[in-house]
Order: structure tokens, then sequence, then C-alpha cells
């Protein structure tokens, strides 16, 4: 099984080729630059250094949201693009899910947290434990505050991770009450490599989309969206 993974959901592009049970290449970049610069390009350059052939791929693996609008618009085409042209199904990994899958085989609950501005962070809480992770809590978007009430209830161990932690490190050890900690550097964002690896899962147990089927999961509107229905109120 040979799988083509891309994250574009957030500030990281990542891509990643996964082979048989191991990640054989991985292009990961978090720099300021837009995906529509990037996610391409770093696609091309990983398939020169890996001599692939992208007709040998069997599945496109994307991280479908939450996320950035720009960012999942961006990777959903890609996909679509490609599985259309390649005529190959995609596996949709929820954003959270993949990055939760970082830190496979913890027996500490992981909540990843992205920045949705306002203090409010896209995130899940899941058991990650087993094969694949299990959400005790869906992803969602929630204030930071009552995500940690939420976990303090929950009464484990957690591990945060993703862009939201620098943004919300100082509400989170204001108000957490169980035992945490904070992913290292090289786990603590998007991986396409994880995506992969949990898209072969996925395509093993049959869950997979037609090109035509997928789309971006958004979680809640977006920012020009939620303006024009604030003007609409107050007009």
């Amino acid at each position: 099984m040979k799988i083509l993974g891309l994250d574009s959901s957030g500030l990281v592009a990542s891509v990643a080729v996964y082979e048989d049970g191991s990640i054989i290449g991985e292009y990961t970049i978090n720099y300021k630059k837009t995906h529509s610069q990037t996610l391409l390009p770093m696609l091309d350059q990983l398939a020169a250094m890996l001599e692939l052939d992208l007709k040998t791929i069997d599945y496109i693996a994307i991280a479908s949201g939450p996320g950035s609008f720009t960012g999942l618009r961006i990777g959903s085409a890609t996909a679509k693009g490609l599985g259309l042209a390649l005529d190959i199904p995609l596996v949709n990994v929820p954003t959270l899910e993949g990055m939760a899958f970082n830190l496979s085989g913890s027996d500490k609950l992981i909540c990843p947290i992205m920045d949705a501005r306002r203090n409010q962070v896209y995130t899940g809480v899941y058991d990650v434990s087993g094969e694949r992770p299990v959400p005790v809590k869906e992803q969602c978007a929630i204030d930071v505050a009552e995500l940690v009430d939420c976990l303090n209830e929950m009464g484990r161990d957690v591990v945060f991770l993703g862009d939201g932690v620098p943004v919300y490190k100082g509400v989170i050890q204001e108000k957490i009450k169980v035992g945490y900690s904070f992913a290292a550097p090289g786990n603590d964002r998007q991986r396409a490599a994880s995506v992969c690896a949990l898209a072969g899962i996925k395509a093993q147990a049959g869950e997979t989309e037609s090109a035509d089927e997928h789309r971006p999961e958004y979680l809640r509107a977006s920012q020009a969206e939620r303006e024009r229905s604030e003007r609409l109120k107050s007009g």
C-alpha cells in the first residue's frame, strides 16, 4: 500500500509518502509562506527525491480540517485534483485526529489545540493508547477556558500540542488542575507522516471516499461569513 499525504490545515505545510507500513519521505515547512506557494513545489521535490511515480500511489490522504479556511481549501483542491487525475480514492483524516496520532501510544490524553481566534480553539481530546486515536471529546470550536474545565473534569493527565499552545499557554497553566505537559518540537504541529500512517489504518478498514465526495470540515463559518451575518443582524 502506497499513500501520499497532504496537510495544509494550519500554519504548517506538510507532504509525506507512506509505503507498506513505513514513512519513506516527509517534507514539512513551518515558515511565513502561503500554502499556495509551497504545497505543490514540496510535492514535486519529494517525488523527485523518492523517484516516485505518482501513478503508483494507491490513496491520497488529506487532513480535512478544522483549521485555516484558505489552507483547507488549498489542500482539498490539491487532493481532489490528484485523486481525479490519478483515478484513486481519498482518505479523509480529521486534522486534530492526525495531530493526536503524532503521540500514538501515550497513556495520557492528547489534546491538540489550534488557534481559532477570539479566545477559541479548534480542539478534540483523544485516547491514543490503541491502534488509532479514540475521541474522548469530539472535535469542536470552543473557548479555551471551557476546554480546560472539561479536561479538569476528565481527571486524567493530558498532553497539549498545536499552534494554540503558544497563544493560550498562560490560560492553560493558570486554570489546569490535572497533570499536563506540552509536546516536544517535532511532534507539536501537523505532520503529513501522521496523516499518512493513520490513513493506512483507515484505508484497511474501508474508510475511503472518492475525490468528488471529499469536503473540508470547517466546523464554523469563516470570518467573512460571520461578519456578513453580523452586518445583516445589525441592519
